[in-house]
């Protein structure tokens, strides 16, 4: 090879070398340039969930440690009011007959012994009939009976005839107690049964008497109507006291037993709150709604309460020791409930947690804070403005 040739070539060598090494140290200094520019961003970018509460601030919170408490659960079920069963009652005809008169009404208030209506029946004529028959039978062989007697005394008739008179007479006796106990079932009360002896006089009308004081709460009668002793044609209820109903979930029955304290709110009493006690709780689940029928006892000597009303039952649960916060420490942010825990003098973090909702002033912890753990318990909302605050004048 020439020697001018080679020393070009040395040349171009050299300078690639070079322009090599001018590069490799221009990437290196952007790179240490980025790196440090980086380092310099995160060790100057304030922690946006941190605050810092200075002493003008620290006057208007207060901190406190996350403790436990014994919290009764509130279980809200959809009822009604009903008819208390025990104080109500389905009255219908003694007798088979026709409906003549109709004396009471839906709604009307009627006392024990009222009457319903009339009720027009051969069945009871005929059983009159029976009785006056044999009464008039009973008092033939009554006297009979003491004739046989006299006679017996004068020897006129043997003792076979006089315990054949006497005989009779007891039958006659008896048929005439079968007949008057039939008058009875009938619904013929003893003092009309007393004036039918007297008087011999037929009555076919017979009435639909109320059994208790209360409202007629429902009708089945038409005048003309053919009615049965199985047919129920009024129902008379006690209104005084009402049944709370409500129908709770099989998941949640486990909360609720006999005698727990329930708070009844009724949408048509602008949701006033009625307080009673559980006083049944269902042994069986209805197939059909995976529920269990439970009920309280209202008091109504008001007659505020209709049956069929829609109320609401709210059940008090077993205390059960729960961690709990007071609404006073709790933000929310991003739709998401937060609290300020302290992670050193005056310096707390925006934590997320998750709360059950309020009662009595405290929300239970689901998630997110244990015991011990030091809070803003109260003034969080003013500690949540200065954290804003902050952020924004940091161009965050």
């Amino acid at each position: 090879m020439h020697p001018d040739m080679k020393t070009t070539m040395t040349l171009k060598h050299h300078k690639l070398h070079i322009l090599s090494a001018v590069v490799l140290c221009s990437v290196l200094a952007l790179s240490a340039c980025k790196k440090a520019t980086v380092q310099e961003a995160t060790k100057t970018e304030p922690d946006a969930l941190q605050v810092f509460v200075p002493e003008s601030l620290r006057a208007q919170i207060q901190v406190a440690e996350v403790a436990s408490q014994e919290i009764s659960d509130t279980l809200r079920v959809a009822g009604q009011i009903d008819f208390d069963e025990q104080a109500l009652t389905r009255i219908g005809a003694s007798v088979t007959g026709r409906v003549t008169q109709i004396q009471a009404t839906l709604g009307q208030v009627v006392n024990k012994g009222d009457t319903l209506a009339l009720i027009n029946s051969s069945e009871l004529s005929g059983s009159q009939l029976a009785y006056l028959k044999a009464r008039s039978e009973k008092e033939l062989h009554r006297r009979n009976m003491d004739r046989a007697k006299t006679l017996f005394e004068a020897d006129v008739i043997s003792a076979a005839e006089m315990n054949r008179r006497e005989s009779e007479y007891e039958i006659a006796a008896a048929e005439t107690r079968a007949a008057q106990d039939q008058l009875r079932v009938l619904g013929v009360s003893a003092k009309s049964i007393e004036r039918l002896a007297a008087t011999g006089t037929i009555d076919s009308v017979a009435g639909v008497v109320a059994t208790i004081k209360g409202v007629v709460v429902e009708r089945k009668i038409a005048a003309g109507q053919v009615v049965q002793p199985s047919d129920v044609l009024f129902a008379v209820a006690d209104l005084s006291r009402v049944w709370a109903v409500a129908q709770v979930p099989e998941q949640q029955i486990s909360q609720v037993k006999v005698g727990q304290a329930v708070s009844i709110e009724v949408p048509a009493l602008e949701n006033e709150k009625l307080v009673g006690k559980l006083i049944y709780v269902g042994q069986t689940v209805n197939p059909d709604t995976r529920t269990v029928l439970v009920r309280t006892e209202l008091d109504n000597k008001g007659g505020r309460l209709k049956p069929s009303m829609l109320a609401s039952m709210l059940i008090q649960s077993s205390p059960v020791k729960r961690v709990v916060v007071p609404v006073t420490a709790v933000v929310r942010q991003d739709d998401t409930d937060h609290v300020f825990v302290e992670e050193a003098e005056n310096r707390f973090k925006l934590t997320p947690v998750k709360l059950a909702a309020e009662q009595n002033g405290q929300r239970v912890v689901l998630e997110g804070l244990k015991p011990g753990m030091r809070i803003v318990s109260d003034g969080a909302f003013h500690v949540n403005n200065h954290r804003n605050l902050a952020e924004m004048e940091n161009g965050g």
